[in-house]
């Protein structure tokens, strides 16, 4: 049985999901303007509802996080059966969020089991989750997995085992864009292309191979050398790497679920600080 704090800990997780969602324009994603001509095979609208479909599932992770009241092999356990059961749900909602469910999930569970943690304990204790092998998941291989051992990349459960570096990544850029007078959303869409900028997306190596994980990589790259959104030129640059990917049908969706964990982290941060004031 979930409680209001786990309730309260979905809806931060969902809601950071569907404020990536509503970035425009991010480059190879979906976004607002898919309501509209233009069409991809997830379009906007379907995306936001598979993402409250993800609610239930996210409080009763965090639920199994206070009632387990640490880390452990039963926790991972229970995660994975859990976001087993969500997977289903979120695909007779449409589908999509897999790899958001995923961080969105650990990251959950790590801030249940400590309200009061900083965005770096709330990272850490993701990582001790993730370390523990879920041995009631099935033995086959999924597509990411496939294409981590194929290019030896870290995919989803490498970067959950090194405890977010792009999370952390993410925040820090937010930070920085903040900082230097950004709105709310151009800092939003730079802390993406930070993560767009070196992450080893297993999806962009599924589809573009390695060349066109490093082309999407360097246009990133390239936003952020212009100035970053802000700016006259990073918004150039950024239009231009949208409209290029969106050409190729590249989509960096890693990129997309790690800012989403990202501004959930960031929001709890937020809740934090605004309680010790209040205190």
């Amino acid at each position: 049985m979930s409680s209001p704090e786990d309730e309260a800990l979905a809806l931060a997780a969902v809601d950071a999901l569907t404020g990536q969602l509503a970035l425009v324009p991010k480059p190879g994603l979906p976004d607002p303007r898919d309501l509209g001509a233009r069409a991809t095979r997830k379009d906007h609208c379907s995306l936001r509802w598979s993402a409250k479909a993800l609610a239930p599932g996210l409080a009763a992770m965090a639920a199994a996080a206070r009632r387990t009241g640490e880390p452990s092999p039963q926790l991972r356990a229970e995660l994975g059966a859990i976001g087993r059961c969500t997977e289903h749900s979120v695909g007779l909602a449409g589908g999509g969020h897999r790899g958001a469910l995923w961080a969105l999930g650990l990251l959950v569970a790590a801030a249940a089991l400590d309200p009061a943690a900083r965005s770096e304990d709330v990272t850490a204790t993701a990582k001790k989750i993730a370390a523990h092998r879920d041995r009631r998941a099935p033995r086959r291989p999924s597509r990411g997995s496939s294409v981590s051992a194929k290019y030896g990349a870290a995919g989803a459960r490498g970067e959950a085992r090194a405890g977010f570096p792009h999370v952390r990544r993410a925040l820090a850029a937010l930070a920085a864009s903040r900082t230097a007078g950004a709105a709310e959303a151009e800092a939003r869409l730079d802390a993406l292309l930070t993560v767009m900028s070196t992450l080893q997306d297993t999806e962009l190596l599924y589809t573009a191979g390695p060349l066109g994980l490093r082309h999407v990589q360097a246009g990133a790259r390239g936003v952020l050398e212009a100035g970053g959104t802000a700016t006259d030129a990073g918004r150039e640059a950024l239009l231009a790497l949208d409209a290029d990917l969106h050409a190729r049908a590249w989509s960096p969706r890693g990129s997309a679920g790690l800012l989403a964990g990202a501004l959930f982290v960031d929001a709890l941060a937020t809740s934090v600080s605004s309680r010790a004031r209040a205190a």
